[in-house]
């Protein structure tokens, strides 16, 4: 009964790729403010991932919920979603195979956006979806964002000119970019109300026991560690 009534005053809120940087950190904040949590993971096949780093979290054995989903499998997230009231949508993937196509990647990504936002409709009780895009879905252009510029909403980043850099981020922000594109145009079609959250580099300390990728970058800055393969076509000022 106290559960239920619990759950009645907070609600119960889906976090998608909780395991990543941001994921993780973001399933901790709504422990911590009370809530209950349904998480969705890549499992491993071979049941060797080690995901206690999200188990043993304050709050985690009564209210985290671990669910198997894949972007590759949009239907997956169905059941995660099933009953909450807001759902923040992170999961995004990052291990692209340089040999695969453009179409491949744009595929699987927004495939899998589109199946979730599909799932909160069918939910009848999801009244949110936070979804995370990046800056990057704005800022590159031929024309050079300076001091005295300014973006907004009507800002778009031009995907031809990202694949013209041929930058190891590219295939990152153009699928951002396209998944964004979609998402938005499907939140307007069918009434959800999609809020697009546009952050920049995300720091500081990590729950997850990956190094994040964003946290990398900065850290080779500081240590000098240019020469790592990830870091080519990166533009840096000091």
């Amino acid at each position: 009964m106290e559960e239920e009534r619990e759950q009645k005053q907070k609600g119960r809120i889906c976090v998608t790729g909780g395991t990543g940087y941001l994921g993780s950190w973001t399933v901790k904040r709504l422990l911590e403010d009370g809530y209950y949590v349904n998480t969705t993971v890549r499992m491993d096949p071979e049941g060797k991932r080690d995901i206690s780093y999200l188990t043993n979290l304050p709050g985690a054995s009564e209210r985290l919920q671990i669910f198997d989903a894949d972007l590759d499998r949009p239907d997956s997230f169905a059941p995660a979603i099933g009953g909450c009231v807001g759902v923040f949508h992170v999961a995004h993937p990052l291990d692209f195979d340089e040999k695969e196509a453009e179409e491949v990647k744009v595929k699987r990504t927004t495939s899998g956006t589109l199946g979730i936002l599909q799932a909160c409709l069918d939910s009848t009780t999801v009244r949110r979806v936070v979804y995370t895009s990046t800056v990057g879905t704005i800022l590159f252009n031929d024309k050079a964002v300076g001091s005295d510029s300014t973006v907004d909403e009507d800002s778009w980043t031009d995907v031809d000119f990202v694949r013209r850099l041929e930058s190891f981020r590219g295939a990152y922000v153009v699928t951002k970019t396209l998944t964004e594109r979609i998402a938005m145009e499907f939140a307007e079609k069918h009434g959800l109300d999609l809020v697009v959250v546009a952050p920049s580099w995300i720091h500081g300390p990590f729950i997850c026991p990956r190094f994040p990728d964003s946290v990398y970058i900065w850290m080779a800055l500081i240590l000098g560690t240019f020469s790592f393969s990830k870091l080519q076509g990166v533009f840096l000022k000091s």
